[in-house]
């Protein structure tokens, strides 16, 4: 196998044997697993983590710590692998990730798992960022469909398996073990990434290989800035509140500085520059935008089938089964016609959205009880709509994109995704816990059920009995109280209708900025894949 340096600059993709892009596409896919799978595997895990660890209102920061770690990652380093390679950046990653896998697994509290699953974000985020970058580096631009379809597919794969597995592992040995399980694949994966992935050797211009030191600063304080203030607002603080209010205001200056630094810097972290051109622009925005529905949907299905429905976190992770089946055929559907047909960004787009708001809206008409077969049916149009839009989105960016900034607008792509995720997270983690106490408040008044304030304010705070039925009765012998079990069974029937009216108030923000969404759809070009010498518009 040939071991010789390879420049990514200023060619478009790079000239390898074909054996030699097989090899590296494989390692690139089975790392990808590896990060993917973490994120799937956690979320059928994560209320009966809480349900252990306690924290209800902070139930999004599993998710939102890694993605934290994730969003700021990706811009970094998709800049450092274009100044200095992207191979020693891939395998430290993957060294990276899973120590915080390690670390995730024998956490004692709910502070130290969100500590570690921003370690772990930090090599997942780098993992992703430069597997779309290398998907360009590799192919050419009316071949990007197909081969971006086979990364969804493979993150499909890994969403198919991950909740089952993960429901398996938290209901027959325990949650800890839903991290510990990609361990022993680590060091196949990494064999592999050193042996055979492209050592090429980045920038040459000593310019381009200077660091943004302040621009990193600034774009990690403002998006921990932001993300925080948007995390407890609503839930731990009031949205007036000093801290709220304090921390928001630190990550907008921040942002403004950073926009006004990066536009002056030489190699900027964020290359502003590539918004001059419309494509790029709106294509970010539509990235944004479906990310903040992408997370919301992955994370609170999980919620809606343990604590409304009373499924068990194996039964969870089959709901969700078929949604990521459909994202694997609408990704890999998407990706084909793109490269057979040109390049239809505008009509996939607008059909993508479209399927994923019908989804949406669907969802929130299930209610407390549902068939298997109707949740079925509306969960695979919601995958379908999911996976449609990542290729397409994807790929338009990076075909309007000069071919020296290729990682740095990938690096957008994958920083907008996960912008929109957190921003979706801790915006809907918002709706549902206040929407959720307001709501019990409500329904405990009107169903005229007599219950002590003690109980009442733990099961809002942590409802643990909404997914064990073990919890309440535990509950009551820890708090010294007497209650009626079928009162307490009353109290909890009324508050997994409360959840139930709390989710469908999150799956409507997310509609709302669907339809936002298939708006901005309509500004992006009919069709037009860039000339491999240069970017290339067609309105």
């Amino acid at each position: 196998m040939s071991k010789e340096r390879v420049n990514s600059q200023p060619q478009q993709f790079l000239p390898l044997p074909h054996a030699q892009v097989i090899v590296t596409l494989s390692c690139v896919l089975l790392t990808m697993f590896l990060a993917a799978l973490d994120q799937t595997i956690v979320s059928t895990a994560t209320p009966r983590i809480i349900a252990d660890l306690g924290g209800f209102d902070r139930y999004t920061w599993i998710t939102t710590g890694y993605l934290v770690a994730s969003t700021t990652a990706a811009p970094i380093v998709g800049r450092l692998s274009d100044m200095y390679g992207r191979k020693w950046f891939f395998v430290g990653s993957v060294f990276v990730f899973i120590i915080g896998s390690i670390l995730c697994g024998i956490s004692h509290d709910m502070t130290q798992l969100i500590f570690f699953r921003v370690l772990q974000g930090l090599g997942g985020g780098t993992i992703m960022a430069v597997t779309f970058i290398v998907i360009a580096d590799l192919f050419p631009p009316e071949e990007r469909g197909k081969y971006m379809g086979m990364l969804a597919a493979c993150f499909g794969l890994s969403s198919v398996i991950g909740p089952t597995l993960g429901g398996f592992l938290t209901d027959n040995l325990s949650w800890h073990w839903v991290f510990f399980v990609n361990v022993p694949l680590a060091g196949p994966v990494i064999f592999l990434l050193i042996k055979y992935f492209p050592d090429n050797q980045g920038a040459t211009d000593p310019i381009k290989r200077r660091i943004d030191y302040v621009g990193m600063i600034l774009l990690i304080i403002s998006v921990v800035g932001l993300m925080i203030g948007l995390s407890w607002g609503g839930v731990q603080y009031g949205w007036g509140s000093p801290q709220v209010v304090s921390v928001l205001s630190i990550g907008v200056v921040a942002s403004a500085v950073l926009i006004v630094v990066e536009l002056k810097a030489p190699n900027p972290t964020l290359e502003l520059a590539l918004f001059r051109e419309r494509m790029v622009s709106i294509g970010l925005v539509l990235t944004l935008l479906t990310g903040f529905a992408m997370f919301g949907a992955i994370i609170f299905v999980p919620l809606y089938f343990q604590g409304v429905l009373g499924a068990s976190a194996t039964s969870s992770g089959t709901f969700l089964t078929p949604m990521m089946l459909g994202v694997v055929f609408g990704a890999t559907l998407s990706g084909q016609v793109l490269s057979r047909t040109g390049g239809h960004f505008r009509i996939q787009s607008l059909v993508g959205i479209f399927v994923l708001a019908v989804g949406v809206f669907l969802f929130t008409t299930l209610g407390n009880e549902a068939s298997f077969m109707r949740a079925v049916v509306y969960i695979v149009i919601l995958g379908f709509g999911l996976g449609s839009t990542f290729p397409t989105l994807t790929i338009a960016v990076q075909n309007f994109t000069p071919p020296e900034s290729i990682g740095a607008a990938t690096s957008l792509t994958q920083f907008a995704r996960t912008i929109g995720g957190l921003i979706g997270l801790s915006t809907l983690g918002s709706v549902l816990s206040s929407r959720f106490v307001a709501r019990v408040e409500s329904d405990i008044d009107q169903a005229g059920i007599v219950v002590p304030q003690a109980v009442l304010e733990n099961l809002k705070s942590n409802p643990r009995a909404l997914v064990d039925s073990e919890a309440g009765t535990a509950m009551l012998k820890n708090l010294g109280l007497n209650v009626p079990s079928d009162t307490l069974v009353h109290v909890v029937g009324v508050m997994k209708g409360s959840l139930s009216g709390a989710i469908d108030d999150v799956f409507n923000v997310s509609l709302i900025v669907l339809l936002v969404a298939l708006a901005v759809t309509v500004l992006l070009n009919k069709t037009g894949f860039r000339k491999r010498d240069g970017p290339e518009s067609q309105a």
